[in-house]
């Protein structure tokens, strides 16, 4: 070391002993930032000796090239696994989601192609989430995903074990949730609902829970309105699937339609009542298709075939061939088949005097025969053209002792009230329902003051 070298500070007199060593260029930063360490210390404190009085030591060793491919090695023979998740996509098969979430087993796929259980990973639809866990050699060591089991959701799990994969399916309960939507209606319901954001089988219901009051199909007019509060079902965050209307509105043709759900216990067997306790449920639906119009009433006309002025003994609906069609009351088939000019027909007695007729059918729904007891708004038949008919529609004919009558002449019995302890749980049930509707009525003082 030369005598100008010595004269320098000790920090850069190290730096000057190692300016020639490339190897040691890192320990020599380390020095060079301890001592600044030491510096910033000395600002802080209230005394710092002279850096000519620290000792310094340097220390040389050769620093190797890490070995990564060996830590590389060690972790593939590690039992370490991770988690991935996927959604399934339109058109996947199983090799297509398993390339995806990492897995490359062909046991595993081998197995769930195999396993009665297991086999329900290959039937997913499309956005419904898988998540699996794999090993760092791309083995299968569990999967999971959510199924639907007759309406009651539960979990797939398939593991791998000592003996080989198993598939089981487990409970998943659900997170409920409670919504509240309100629309306006400006050219049809489903546009309405579209823009309100209110899924399609929510909207079905509002159709279904009013059908007895209004015809969605002739009777709706711009500026009518609706609010509707429903259920809907969620797991880890992630939204799975609707559930009932609790509760809905319906404005139309100035006229307001409330309807609010009361069931038993555990919310299953109930129906749909007014907020004073009376049933929604009439004996008849207003019209055995849920979306159709009149193309010929109960009157007078000239026949389309015969050319002959007639009555017209029932209500054609226009509707295209296949459209369902509904009972519109409980009760029993007396005639399910072919009858002459009425095409397919089936022909329902409802107890009493009443009875209705559903003729010209495309085809008359399977295990709908003679005697079968029928539900209101079960699905008899599909619209069609047979019979003495010059285009697909429906016609209905509502019967009192046989005799064809217009169904709009007729009042029908309606269904008893809530009474007793039923009416003071459904009263405070409504009392909610009722609150909420104010909450989203464009007149909530209005509506409050009724």
């Amino acid at each position: 070391m030369s005598l100008r070298d010595k004269a320098l500070p000790p920090a850069r007199r190290l730096l000057a002993s190692l300016r020639a060593t490339p190897k040691t260029k890192i320990l020599a930063t380390a020095a060079v930032g301890m001592s600044l360490i030491a510096f910033g210390a000395a600002g802080v404190a209230p005394y710092a000796p002279d850096a000519s009085e620290l000792p310094v030591t340097v220390k040389v060793e050769e620093l190797g090239v890490p070995d990564l491919a060996g830590q590389i090695d060690a972790q593939r023979s590690a039992p370490g696994s991770f988690v991935a998740e996927e959604r399934i996509r339109a058109g996947d098969n199983l090799a297509s989601l398993l390339d995806r979430l990492g897995v490359a087993d062909r046991e595993a796929a081998a197995f769930i192609r195999s396993d009665t259980e297991a086999r329900a990973l290959t039937s997913l639809r499309p956005g419904q989430r898988v998540q699996a866990v794999i090993n760092t050699n791309g083995k299968l060591l569990s999967a999971s995903t959510l199924i639907a089991d007759q309406r009651a959701e539960r979990r797939l799990v398939i593991e791998r074990s000592a003996a080989g994969f198993i598939a089981k399916k487990e409970p998943a309960p659900l997170e409920r949730h409670v919504e509240m939507r309100s629309g306006e209606i400006r050219s049809s319901l489903f546009a309405a609902t579209d823009a309100a954001q209110i899924p399609d089988p929510v909207a079905m219901q509002i159709v279904d829970i009013f059908s007895s009051d209004i015809d969605f199909a002739s009777d709706l007019r711009r500026g009518d309105r609706f609010e509707v509060i429903y259920e809907t079902f969620w797991q880890n965050g992630e939204w799975v699937r609707t559930g009932r209307v609790l509760g809905a509105s319906f404005k139309n043709d100035g006229k307001t339609y409330q309807a609010i759900w009361f069931g038993d216990a555990h919310g299953e067997n109930g129906g749909y009542y007014d907020p004073e306790g009376k049933s929604l449920k009439k004996a008849f639906l207003k019209s055995p298709l849920q979306f159709s119009r009149v193309s010929s009433g109960f009157a007078m006309r000239v026949h389309p075939i015969s050319g002959m002025w007639k009555q017209h003994k029932g209500i054609d609906f226009a509707a295209p061939i296949g459209t369902p069609i509904r009972a519109t009351s409980d009760g029993y088939v007396d005639f399910a088949g072919g009858q002459g000019g009425y095409g397919n027909v089936v022909v329902i007695q409802h107890g009493g005097s009443y009875s209705t007729a559903y003729a010209h059918m495309s085809r008359i729904a399977p295990g709908v025969r003679k005697g079968t007891r029928v539900s209101q708004g079960e699905v008899i038949g599909y619209v069609g053209t047979s019979g003495w008919s010059t285009g697909p529609h429906l016609h209905y004919e509502f019967r009192v002792n046989n005799d064809a009558r217009d169904p709009n002449s007729i009042t029908a019995p309606q269904v008893q009230m809530l009474t007793g302890a039923s009416f003071h749980q459904f009263r405070q049930q409504a009392a909610e329902i009722k609150h909420r509707f104010r909450l989203m009525s464009p007149e909530p003082t209005q509506l409050a003051a009724r």
